[in-house]
């Protein structure tokens, strides 16, 4: 009976569920254009467990997103998550960011590939197939229309997520579909926090970090 915590910072989107058993109980969001982390994270999370008539002490575990993503959302959400399973001595459990982007996607036979915007032609993506199962590894590429190929020559091909535009616009292919303008979200997080939940599968809190993917170069 594990109540979860899930925290998603990775991107512009804000986002803080609670789930129980794996079920979603709440959700709160902000998905304006603006990073607001630093000022809604904390009032998300003392919303969501006062209006729920939950404690902190209720919780059992932490849920995080543990990146691709923006440098400082990431380090907002990983040392909310990280100072809160210290201080409540419970366990952290860390959620690969393109994973819950793929779980938007409900598809009986093909490919989902995630896609979070990098810069210029360059995304973060990874490839799952139908069973949210990853099959190729995260990665940073730059984008040019032989990108993801030997998927779109054998079956069909969701691609979500905000670097998709991008991808779009060079890729014809008759097995693509396109889901664009879409975020990862704390909601995806519930039932893949639960799932980890059940097998221990968590970090160890003093030394998690993010998953960056590449160097953060100061402007």
């Amino acid at each position: 009976m594990a109540l979860i915590l899930c925290l998603e910072t990775a991107t512009t989107n804000c986002s803080v569920a609670l789930s129980k058993d794996g079920v979603q109980l709440a959700l709160k969001e902000d998905k304006s254009n603006n990073y607001s982390h630093a000022e809604k994270l904390h009032v998300f999370i003392d919303e969501i467990l006062k209006e729920n008539n939950f404690a902190v002490t209720d919780l059992d575990a932490i849920a995080v997103s543990k990146g691709p993503g923006s440098y400082t959302g990431l380090r907002i959400g990983v040392s909310t998550a990280k100072g809160l399973c210290f201080s409540l001595d419970i366990p952290l459990i860390s959620i690969a960011t393109l994973a819950s982007l793929a779980a938007q996607v409900k598809l009986e036979k093909g490919y989902i590939i995630p896609m979070l915007d990098a810069r210029r032609m360059e995304v973060y993506s990874a490839v799952f197939d139908q069973n949210l199962k990853n099959i190729r590894e995260t990665k940073a590429e730059v984008l040019d229309e032989s990108s993801f190929l030997e998927f779109l020559e054998k079956e069909k091909t969701v691609f979500i997520g905000n670097g998709v535009e991008k991808f779009e616009a060079i890729c014809k292919h008759s097995n693509a579909e396109f889901i664009s303008n879409k975020l990862p979200s704390a909601r995806e997080m519930c039932s893949l926090a639960e799932a980890k939940y059940k097998i221990s599968d968590t970090e160890d809190v003093a030394y998690f970090e993010p998953y960056y993917l590449k160097d953060f170069i100061a402007g």
